[in-house]
């Protein structure tokens, strides 16, 4: 899908959004579809109902910024939607590409997130695949993948892929469908930054045609930054935890992102924590007699 009509998309599905009493309209007249008329986003926002119109059939690629702000201003974008939308309108011409390897991750990066024995931490990539994670993060949130497998690019999970095809990882988040939300929001973010990038077309076309869920998911078109926020887990060897996230963006242009997950001392979320830093979870007395480590679950779903 191009910017044009991606675009087009969002325009559209963020107008039948509003109604007109949310803009100080008044409702007059019988509508079709959902939410404002074109004419009446166009109005709001300053411009003619044939620019706009074009906008949204992608038909005009070359709309100043003061525009798109006028007309993010009547669509009341938040700042993530509003920076999507300038995005999508005014594009940066992609880099030609010179290497097709697969996404590593850097050794410093790695030996950051091994030192964080009690942190779990995992480093993902621009379409949310894992490139590495430290033996806690692995047992959080994937213990029963290989603790090897983000190694090998062709093995390599991801996180948005198991949160709505592997049951195991559907089970672990006890608000599935606010998870589910905030992975696709965050998914759109960074489609919306690249016209070139055949791996996350095709991480959507597998998603869309494998779950009805992420596709009426994408088709709402979503758009959030999700740096920190609150996961309600509930892991099948300690239990439920809270957990606070944080996202940390590298600072190069690689996409890659350190995720962590904390909790404050003296929580049980902190005491859940410590079980799962232990060697092997089934020498402690308080977990199943069935809990077992990291390295000792190679099985997949």
């Amino acid at each position: 899908m191009t910017n044009a009509s991606e675009l087009g998309e969002f325009l559209r599905i963020r107008r039948a959004a509003l109604r007109p009493e949310d803009v100080g309209l008044l409702n007059y007249g019988t509508r079709r579809v959902p939410g404002l008329r074109r004419e009446e986003l166009a109005m709001l926002a300053g411009v003619s109902n044939t620019y706009y119109t074009r906008l949204e059939q992608g038909l005009s690629n070359n709309a100043s910024e003061a525009v798109i702000e006028a007309i993010a201003r009547a669509l009341n974008l938040s700042t993530d939607e509003r920076a999507h939308l300038l995005r999508l309108a005014r594009p940066v011409k992609a880099k030609r590409r010179t290497r097709t390897t697969p996404d590593k991750v850097r050794p410093g990066t790695l030996r950051l997130i091994t030192s964080l024995a009690a942190t779990p931490a995992v480093v993902l990539g621009r379409r949310s695949e894992v490139l590495a994670w430290n033996q806690i993060g692995h047992r959080l949130v994937a213990g029963h993948l290989d603790f090897d497998a983000p190694g090998t690019p062709s093995a390599r999970p991801n996180m948005t892929r198991m949160l709505f095809l592997d049951h195991h990882t559907r089970e672990l988040y006890s608000e599935w469908k606010e998870e589910a939300t905030r992975a696709v929001a965050s998914l759109r973010l960074v489609a919306g930054r690249t016209t070139d990038d055949p791996e996350m077309a095709s991480l959507v076309g597998e998603l869309t045609m494998k779950s009805e869920e992420f596709a009426a998911l994408w088709g709402k078109h979503p758009v959030a930054n999700c740096m920190s926020g609150l996961k309600r887990i509930h892991h099948p060897e300690v239990g439920p935890l809270e957990l606070q996230f944080e996202v940390l963006s590298l600072p190069d242009d690689s996409g890659q992102r350190v995720l962590m997950y904390t909790a404050d001392p003296g929580t049980p979320a902190f005491e859940s924590l410590q079980l799962l830093q232990a060697p092997m979870l089934r020498q402690d007395p308080r977990l199943p007699p069935t809990s077992t480590g990291s390295h000792s679950v190679r099985q997949r779903s």
